[in-house]
């Protein structure tokens, strides 16, 4: 029975203490990119329920104009903005610098904020959301009062006054500060801005997104906050230790870091969204891989901070806990997606938590003031390297609860698939030819099947939680890559010999023995070489860790020309928002649907093609007494789904008949 909207309000309040979110803010739509501060991605309206998807219908379409700039923008460019809403504007980024403000009702333009730069050579091309705050020492129509903050791929960071979209000039250099300084030697294309910041406690913070396997020096990964009001540093946080006297755990040396890698050694970035708890003035972060990923000959040790949930105090950046989710990456196993607070119900008592979804297909619930796992983890021997100046460490964490969202085992003879018979075989042949001994296999000199790959499992999308119903929803990837270390000497002449392929990425790994070449493994038909399905969403019990469903996510590609009546499930980046009407809102998946889930069951209940692929997170609203669903459709290279600059608002029609989703 569906709760009254009196009950439903009320726990919805909780909820929102709970993870440490503003009174002001319940109730509002969406204030923030993950719906909250605490990233819950759970909205209170429930008008577009079970009963009425099905009549839901465009109502308004923009176009950012990304797409119409000269010289056109590089392939990897990709719109996965969520807006927010705020002060009656709905508010989105744009990769190539733009700032969009629209009427929630209508979609038209009230306002555009535009930063150019020349260059287009960044790791990540894209920015993902803004940040809004109101300075409560500001009268009412102070120009300014209420701030936006806008992280550019080009690593400025912009406070715009909301009613008007100009700069703020108190703020850093007329109205902006450079991302840039302090965080070591510098290329254009290895370190960029693309997730929205936080800000709590009058400071905004964020951290960065820096190129993959490059160099061991790359840039530093050091998460900072500033002043909301005047830009000024107010602190700045490496998860690299630089001091020597910091670098070694004094219990036990080897299990961190020796000071001379820790003075080398970049990245360890947070690449992807972070997370408030206002209440507890805690932050919360989700460190990447040290550099570079694939060859940790270089950084000993078990790289403390890198590859972890960490919480910070929002006053002064300083370490409260820290929990690592991999020891000594070796995979390009970045903490991908927003650290999610939620509440834990045990024992007739509410355990406060904070939820990290891994590109491994764990989820690990762990404990918000002090970093303890909710549910039993494993320390579990995994398989030693072969490469001459590596040493993997020799245990991994193994959630117990709740289980892989993806698979963590192959077998070739079983696992592997093809359209055809010989599709099959070819497939088959390739995986057997691979080092595998199960996940956490490192890579070798000979090729190294790693499964789940780098883009398995949950990706920046991260996950969605319905407090009411104490369920969590999460979408994940099940795709097999390799990957192989080539000496030296060997590099360049393997590089032009075997050539880019069309999946196919080479890195050079300065400053190490090894360059590699890593690709996804794909039949004669570019289909994964494992069986289906190659995508699911699936709903989680907060509560027991249970998994109560999995579903699979997307049907057929729009790159197969040929119709094949199979629920294949495709890979996927994106996210899902789930809804009091019961409902799950995703699109994420490569043949560029967005799609409604009943989230008791896990049922597909109504989709709808848009213009281009919806690699974004959607959100909702309500504006003028009715309810929208928004999401950015832009592809995304990478997946190779089809491009666009598109916003897309959806709400009910009541002059339709209910229309289902028919046979996924």
């Amino acid at each position: 029975m569906r709760p009254p909207v009196l009950v439903l309000s009320s726990l919805f309040a909780a909820f929102a203490v709970a993870t440490g979110l503003a009174a002001q803010e319940v109730g509002q739509g969406w204030p923030a990119y993950g719906g909250d501060v605490g990233g819950s991605r759970y909205s209170a309206l429930g008008t577009i329920d079970r009963t009425n998807v099905g009549r839901l219908r465009v109502a308004w379409q923009i176009r950012t104009g990304d797409l119409a700039v000269e010289p056109p923008p590089p392939r990897h460019m990709a719109f996965q903005a969520t807006p927010i809403l705020t002060a009656g504007l709905l508010l989105l980024p744009t990769p190539l610098g733009r700032v969009i403000a629209l009427d929630p009702a209508t979609g038209e333009e009230r306002w555009r904020f535009v930063h150019t730069f020349e260059d287009r050579r960044y790791p990540e091309f894209t920015s993902r959301g803004v940040a809004s705050w109101r300075d409560p020492d500001a009268r009412g129509g102070e120009a300014c009062g209420l701030r936006i903050f806008a992280a550019t791929v080009d690593s400025m960071l912009f406070a715009i006054d909301a009613r008007t979209g100009t700069p703020c000039p108190g703020f850093g250099d007329d109205g902006a500060v450079s991302l840039r300084e302090g965080v070591g030697e510098l290329r254009s294309w290895d370190y960029a801005t693309s997730s929205p910041p936080v800000v709590a406690d009058g400071v905004v913070i964020l951290g960065s997104a820096i190129g993959d396997n490059q160099r061991v020096d790359a840039p530093r990964g050091v998460v900072r906050a500033y002043d909301a009001r005047s830009g000024t540093l107010r602190w700045a946080w490496d998860p690299i230790p630089r001091r020597p006297e910091d670098a070694a755990d004094p219990s036990a040396p080897e299990r961190s870091w020796s000071p001379a890698a820790a003075k080398r050694t970049g990245a360890a970035n947070a690449w992807a969204p972070l997370s408030v708890d206002v209440a507890r003035g805690l932050v919360f972060i989700p460190t990447s891989s040290p550099s570079p990923d694939y060859y940790g000959g270089e950084r000993p040790g078990d790289n403390r901070h890198a590859n972890s949930v960490v919480a910070l105090r929002v006053a002064t950046g300083e370490v409260v806990w820290q929990t690592q989710l991999v020891h000594h990456d070796l995979w390009d196993y970045d903490v991908p997606a927003q650290p999610t607070l939620t509440t834990v119900r045990r024992d007739g008592s509410e355990i406060p938590a904070v939820v990290q979804a891994t590109k491994m297909g764990h989820l690990f619930f762990l404990h918000r003031e002090t970093g303890v796992p909710l549910f039993p983890v494993e320390e579990r021997a995994v398989p030693a390297s072969d490469v001459p100046g590596e040493a993997a460490w020799p245990t991994q964490p193994f959630p117990l609860l709740p289980l892989p969202i993806v698979p963590q085992t192959l077998d070739p003879a079983r696992d592997a698939w093809g359209l055809t018979p010989f599709d099959r075989r070819s497939c088959r042949k390739r995986l057997e030819a691979l080092r595998y001994e199960g996940i956490f296999t490192p890579p070798s000199l000979g090729g190294t099947l790693l499964y789940p790959g780098y883009s398995g499992g949950t990706n920046w999308g991260g996950v969605a939680i319905d407090p009411v119903r104490r369920t969590l929803v999460v979408n994940a990837t099940n795709l097999p890559f390799q990957v192989k270390l080539i000496p030296r000497e060997r590099y360049a002449r393997e590089r032009e010999e075997m050539g880019p392929g069309l999946v196919r990425e080479f890195a050079p790994q300065e400053g190490t023995p090894y360059g590699l070449v890593r690709e996804p493994v794909l039949s004669a038909f570019m289909l994964p070489c494992v069986k289906p399905p190659w995508g699911v969403i699936a709903g989680i019990s907060i509560d027991t860790g249970e998994q109560l469903w999995k579903v699979p996510l997307g049907t057929v590609p729009d790159q197969i020309p040929f119709p094949i009546p199979i629920a294949f499930g495709l890979p996927n980046l994106g996210g899902p928002l789930v809804t009091a009407g019961g409902l799950t809102f995703i699109s994420a998946a490569m043949d560029g649907y967005l799609r409604a889930f009943d989230t008791d069951t896990g049922e597909e209940i109504w989709k709808e093609r848009l213009p281009a692929g919806g690699n974004a997170t959607p959100m909702t609203y309500e504006a003028d007494g009715r309810q929208y669903v928004v999401i950015a459709a832009g592809g995304h290279g990478k997946l190779g789904t089809k491009r666009g600059d598109y916003v897309v608002a959806f709400t009910l029609d009541d002059r339709a008949r209910p229309k289902r989703a028919g046979p996924r």
